[in-house]
């Protein structure tokens, strides 16, 4: 998994770092429900808006939409 977010999206470092840690926590809680994917998470603008719950909130709906995506183009 890679994660990227640029300065125009988060200025603060401290922001930045923020949001990656808590898309690594919840890829970890997550991991075993995907399947062996490769996966790059990309940071839109507005992210730095949610707080800590809102954040991990929208993450675990966007891992179980790519598990379920998964899913589908490995059973064909």
């Amino acid at each position: 998994m890679g994660v990227t977010i640029s300065k125009k999206v988060a200025k603060r470092a401290v922001d930045r770092n923020r949001i990656k840690r808590i898309i690594r926590e919840t890829y970890r809680l997550k991991q075993h429900k995907l399947p062996g994917f490769d996966i790059i998470v990309i940071a839109k603008p507005g992210v730095t808006k949610l707080d800590n719950d809102a954040l991990s909130d929208l993450l675990d709906y966007l891992w179980r939409k790519l598990s379920k995506r998964c899913k589908q183009y490995s059973a064909e």
